[in-house]
C-alpha cells in the first residue's frame, strides 16, 4: 500500500503532502489545478521516464518522495534488498527521485539505484489505468495468470500438480539428453578407469607399502655406514665384554656401588643408587640391541635390487593415481564406484525412459482438465465483466476470453487472450485497442472487479494499489454512480486512487483529496493539496456538480451523493 506522496517543485506543485490511505481515496480539483502532477510524481516513484520540462519555473529541481508499506509484500521487500536498500521496521520502504535540467536520480530504501529497480518492485506494487499507460494484464501470460486466479482453489491445486508434473518430467528429459549426448564421453572414461583398476589389481599395492619400502632401500643401501655406527654406539656404551673400562655401563655400575656403600648414612643416596641400576639395566639392554643389530645387518644386493623393483612398479601407480600407495587405493575405490555408475547408465536412461512416458501421459491429462477448467472460468468471467459494462455507460460492449491451443508448457498447453467487444456489430478485438481512454479504463475497472469479488480466495488475494485516470470520461448520471459503486467495491480488496472531476464518482470515497491552485506573489500559479471532510467535502462536491461551492441547491444534492453513497455501497 503506498501511504503518502510527497511533492516539491513539480509543474505547479510547490510544495503537497499527499497522504492515502486504505481504501478508495478520490482526487478532485479544479481544472488545472494539478492533479496531473499527483500522478506524475507517481509515474516518477513507480521508475518511469523523468521529463526536466516538469521542474516548476525557478527551481532547481523537483523532488517526488513515497512511502511504501510493503507488510502484505514479501517478494517486494526481498527486491528492495536485494538492490542494497533498507526496509524500515515497520515494513515500510522510502523511494525518492529528484530531477534536474539535466538528469534524474532514483533512491530505494536509502540506497542510489537506477530508475529501472524502482519500475520492477513497482510491477508488484501499482497499477495505473489511462489513456497514456499500459494494462496491468497487458501480456497473454498476465492474461492467463488472471483467469486462473478467479477459477478457484481447486483449480490453483489441479495447475500446481501439472507443474509439478511438468517440471518432473523436464529433469528427467534433461538428464536423458545429457547422457545421450555424453554417451562416447562416458565410454572413454569407463575404459580409462578400467585400465586404471587393472594395473591397480596386478601391482596389488598395500596400505604403508611405500613408506616401508622407502626405509628398506634406506637401510639396506647404507648397511655398511649403518653397522659401524651401532658397533661405536655398542662399544661406547658397553665395550667388548660390558665389563669393560670406560664404558658407559661399567661407569654406571661404578657409581651405583659408590651410592650403595654410604646408603645407610643417607637414605635419599639409596635412592639415587636404585636410579643408577635402573639405568644400567638400560643401557644394557640397548647394548644387547645394537650387537643384535650388527650381527644381523649385513649387504644383501638382491634384497636391495628387489625392493627398488618394486618401489618403481609403485611409482608407476603414484605418478598417474595419487602421490601415496594410499591415495592410489582410495582412487581404486572411487573408480570402481564411478564404473559402476558408468555402467549403469543404459539401464539408468531405460528407466527414465519409462518414467518420462508415464509422466506424458499424466500431463497431458492434468493439461486438458486445466483446459476445461480454463474454459469454464473464461465463460464465466467474461460473463462478470461484461454485466459490470452494462452498469458502466458501455452497455453492448461485452468481454470475450479466448482460450486456444498453445506450445505446452509449465502452465498448461493454453493461451489466453482478453478480447473486447465494444459495441454490437464490431470485431472483438485484443483488450487495449478499439477503445478510448476513458473505455479503457472502465473495462479494466469491471475486469478488475469482477477479479477481485468473484474468486474463492480473493480475501487471501494480495492485489497491487489501483490507480484509476479518466474512468468516468463520457459517463454523467445513473452511470457515474455505478462507476463510484464499483470502485468502491475493488477498494474492499485492495487500495484504490482514483482522479475524477464527478460528484458521483468522489462521494464514494474514504479519503477525499482536494488539489487546488492560487496565485503567488511573482504571479506564478502553485497548488496545494488538502483532505477534505465534512463540510468541506459537502462544498467541493457541490463546486464539482454546479461549479459553484456556495449554491444551496448544489448543496443539497452533495449531501444526498454522501448518503446514497453509504447506502449504496
Amino acid at each position: 500500500m503506498l501511504e503518502e506522496i510527497v511533492i516539491e517543485d513539480l509543474g505547479v506543485i510547490r510544495t503537497a503532502r499527499v497522504p492515502l490511505a486504505a481504501g478508495l481515496t478520490v482526487i478532485t480539483g479544479e481544472t488545472g489545478a494539478g492533479k496531473t502532477m499527483v500522478l506524475t510524481g507517481l509515474g516518477l516513484l513507480m521508475g518511469g521516464k523523468a521529463d526536466p520540462g516538469t521542474v516548476r519555473p525557478g527551481a532547481a529541481r523537483a523532488v517526488v518522495e513515497g512511502r511504501w508499506d510493503l507488510a502484505r509484500h514479501p517478494e517486494a521487500a526481498r527486491r528492495v534488498d536485494d538492490a542494497g536498500g533498507t526496509v524500515d521496521d515497520d515494513d515500510t520502504v522510502v523511494v525518492l527521485r529528484t530531477v534536474t535540467g539535466n538528469r534524474s536520480r532514483a533512491h530505494l530504501g536509502g540506497r542510489g539505484v537506477p530508475q529501472g529497480v524502482l519500475a520492477e518492485i513497482a510491477d508488484d506494487l501499482v497499477t495505473v489505468h489511462g489513456q497514456s499507460d499500459q494494462l496491468r494484464l497487458r501480456t497473454p501470460a498476465k492474461q492467463r495468470a488472471a483467469l486462473d486466479r478467479f477459477a478457484g482453489a481447486d483449480h490453483a491445486s489441479l495447475l500446481a500438480e501439472h507443474r509439478a508434473a511438468w517440471s518432473e518430467r523436464a529433469g528427467l528429459q534433461a538428464e536423458i539428453d545429457d547422457l545421450t549426448s555424453r554417451a562416447a564421453e562416458r565410454a572413454r572414461e569407463a575404459e580409462l578407469l578400467r585400465l586404471g583398476l587393472v594395473e591397480v589389481e596386478r601391482i596389488d599395492p598395500q596400505p604403508g607399502e611405500d613408506a616401508e619400502l622407502a626405509t628398506l632401500v634406506a637401510r639396506l643401501g647404507n648397511a655398511e655406514q649403518l653397522r659401524q655406527a651401532a658397533q661405536l654406539a655398542h662399544d661406547a656404551v658397553a665395550g667388548e665384554d660390558m665389563d669393560t673400562e670406560g664404558s658407559a655401563v661399567h661407569a654406571v655400575e661404578r657409581a651405583r656401588r659408590s651410592l650403595e656403600s654410604v646408603a645407610g648414612d643417607d637414605p635419599s643416596l639409596g635412592d639415587q643408587a636404585k636410579r643408577l641400576a635402573e639405568a644400567g639395566y638400560l643401557l644394557g639392554d640397548i647394548a644387547t640391541e645394537l650387537s643384535g643389530y650388527v650381527a644381523d645387518l649385513q649387504a644383501d644386493p638382491a634384497a636391495l635390487e628387489t625392493a627398488h623393483h618394486r618401489l618403481a612398479e609403485l611409482g608407476s601407480l603414484t605418478r598417474s593415481y595419487g602421490s601415496t600407495v594410499d591415495e592410489v587405493l582410495r582412487w581404486a575405490s572411487d573408480a570402481g564406484l564411478r564404473l559402476l555408475d558408468l555402467d549403469d547408465g543404459g539401464e539408468r536412461i531405460e528407466a527414465m525412459r519409462e518414467r518420462v512416458a508415464e509422466l506424458d501421459d499424466q500431463v497431458a491429462g492434468l493439461a486438458a482438465q486445466v483446459t476445461a477448467g480454463r474454459q469454464a472460468a473464461a465463460g464465466r468471467l467474461a460473463a462478470a465483466v461484461t454485466a459490470e459494462l452494462g452498469g458502466l455507460a458501455m452497455s453492448g460492449a461485452r468481454l470475450e476470453i479466448e482460450v486456444a491451443v498453445a506450445e505446452p508448457g509449465p502452465s498448461g498447453a493454453d493461451q489466453v487472450t482478453f478480447l473486447l467487444v465494444p459495441h454490437p456489430g464490431a470485431p472483438a478485438r485484443p483488450l487495449g485497442k478499439g477503445a478510448s481512454g476513458g473505455e479503457l479504463s472502465r473495462v479494466m475497472l469491471a475486469v478488475e472487479v469482477a477479479l477481485a469479488t468473484a474468486t474463492d480466495d480473493a480475501a487471501d488475494s494480495v492485489l497491487p494499489t489501483f490507480v484509476f485516470d479518466e474512468v468516468d470520461a463520457g459517463v454523467g448520471g445513473r452511470a457515474a454512480v455505478e462507476v463510484g459503486r464499483r470502485l468502491a467495491s475493488l477498494a474492499r480488496s485492495t487500495q484504490v486512487v482514483v482522479v475524477t472531476h464527478l460528484a458521483q464518482v468522489a462521494a464514494f470515497a474514504d479519503t477525499h483529496l482536494v488539489v487546488t491552485k492560487s496565485a503567488a506573489a511573482e504571479d506564478v500559479t502553485v497548488t496545494g493539496v488538502r483532505t477534505v471532510s465534512d463540510g468541506e467535502r459537502v462544498r467541493e462536491l457541490a463546486r464539482m456538480l454546479s461549479g459553484q461551492d456556495d449554491s444551496e441547491t448544489a448543496r443539497r444534492h452533495a449531501v444526498e451523493l454522501l448518503e446514497s453513497s453509504v447506502v449504496g455501497r
